[in-house]
């Protein structure tokens, strides 16, 4: 009773998110999502009492969050990768996801260094140990629902109390950051033509709601007998297929004793549902695949049902944070938060600059939103510039994933966090995966010294048919 009483007040808070869009200008020249502005508004009727009152709850809160991003990544698993035109498969598309990748990685560390540091500095005084620093690459890298995860698991060693509310509340204002930054960008790109298709942006697109005439976008194929069972049901009881068989094999790597550090590492990973999930997900497809039964599995609902996850969950994550309990270290916090979303934003301008490409500044804006928030608000922002994806940037974010090999040092900042990894060893990791990501940009050259645009200037200097003339001049040097 108490979950559907959450959930329903999560749909609340959505529908007024979509409502406020639609009748506030300002929202919509922003494109303000409404799982951000609805989980404002229900982060200020949870503080306050109202929804509390009402029967929500704040640890339940948490727990959807997690559960809604192990869902999600199951969702991910289960959906196939679309190819546009064969063109994620290409050069251009591969060297962008490559840099994307490698420039990801590098932030995973360079992020928690700036945060840690931040903290180191001003966290004594605010009584808030730097380790907490630690989480933000989970939260802006990752998001809210491996932020949670993480920041439980860290809590579950008992040396860092309050980790998860944290984590979350990091991945809040690492969404802030993503919209409020990343939407002005957009729109100088379109005014600026630094947009590969400048384009005016619809009054439908602002609103966030279209109408009868603009809605040409088909939600899903039916696959199966609705007299039997509807399509879209079919889709989630898959998804509860990879969570039924997630949810054990998660629990027998947790029960393994964590008497070293090999029981230790195991222990941990059976912890991260999402990463378990996501790998069901994959062979539950693979499974129907080779018994010829994926026909009945349609992608478009999935993504569908990836969308209607990330969109609770990220309301649902605002609603979880509790004042209460960060907000006497709010203050460290949020500065912490503007220091490390400062560097990420020049991370991810230097290198996209200078990856000489075609479709640069759609990377930059993908870059961008994937850093501080999750894929999903690195594909919108490139939607605002490119909104029929004729370009590759949308589809590098998920080919990117390839190469976001820095993600993997997560399992030894819970280990550092609850005292089962020294300082030094931390820092030789995190050295490791920084230099080691930065190293791999210039031995794949992916960084060129001349730019391809400049945000600064507003300039563009490569065009597409730059590129065309540079294909067309390589396939005569080889023959």
């Amino acid at each position: 009773m108490t979950l559907m009483i959450s959930m329903s007040w999560i749909g609340v808070m959505l529908l007024i998110g979509v409502v406020l869009r639609a009748v506030i200008k300002p929202l919509g020249n922003i494109l303000m999502p409404a799982c951000v502005t609805g989980g404002i508004i229900g982060f200020i009727l949870m503080n306050t009492g109202i929804l509390t009152r009402l029967g929500v709850d704040f640890n339940l809160l948490n727990t959807i969050v997690t559960n809604l991003f192990t869902i999600t990544f199951i969702s991910m698993g289960l959906t196939g990768t679309p190819k546009e035109d064969g063109v994620s498969a290409g050069k251009e598309s591969a060297k962008g996801a490559m840099l994307e990748g490698f420039v990801w990685s590098s932030l995973y560390s360079v992020q928690a260094i700036v945060a840690f540091g931040v903290l180191a500095l001003i966290g004594g005084f605010f009584g808030m140990s730097a380790k907490y620093g630690l989480q933000i690459p989970f939260a802006f890298c990752q998001g809210p629902g491996q932020s949670a995860t993480y920041g439980a698991m860290i809590e579950a060693g008992g040396l860092q109390p309050d980790a998860q509310q944290v984590g979350i509340t990091f991945a809040v204002l690492g969404f802030v950051f993503a919209f409020l930054i990343g939407v002005p960008i957009a729109k100088r790109g379109l005014r600026h033509n630094l947009a590969t298709y400048p384009r005016d942006i619809s009054a439908g697109i602002k609103r966030g709601i279209f109408e009868p005439e603009e809605q040409n976008q088909t939600a899903g194929t039916m696959t199966t007998y609705s007299g039997n069972i509807d399509s879209l049901a079919f889709n989630f009881a898959l998804i509860g297929l990879g969570y039924a068989i997630t949810q054990p094999i998660c629990a027998a790597l947790r029960a393994v004793p964590a008497t070293n550090f090999l029981g230790t590492f195991v222990s941990t990973f059976g912890s991260m549902e999402f990463m378990i999930g996501l790998l069901v997900g994959y062979l539950i497809k693979f499974i129907m695949n080779k018994t010829n039964t994926k026909k009945y599995h349609d992608d478009t609902s999935q993504a569908r049902i990836t969308g209607w996850g990330t969109d609770f969950m990220i309301c649902a994550a605002f609603m979880a944070v509790q004042l209460a309990v960060v907000g006497k270290w709010l203050i460290p916090i949020i500065i912490a938060c503007i220091a490390t979303a400062a560097v990420t934003f020049v991370f991810c301008l230097y290198f996209t600059e200078h990856l000489n490409g075609a479709y640069d500044f759609e990377r930059l804006l993908g870059l961008w939103g994937t850093s501080t928030g999750t894929c999903p608000s690195g594909v919108a922002l490139i939607r605002i510039v490119d909104p029929e994806l004729k370009t590759t940037a949308a589809a590098e974010m998920g080919l990117m994933n390839v190469f976001m090999w820095g993600g993997y040092v997560a399992p030894f900042v819970v280990m550092y966090c609850c005292g089962q990894l020294s300082g030094t060893a931390m820092a030789l990791l995190y050295a490791a995966f920084a230099v080691g990501s930065l190293a791999l940009i210039f031995v794949f050259r992916l960084w060129h010294r001349k730019k391809s645009f400049s945000l600064l200037k507003n300039e563009r200097y490569l065009t597409l048919e730059d590129i065309k003339q540079q294909h067309e001049a390589a396939i005569k040097a080889k023959n």
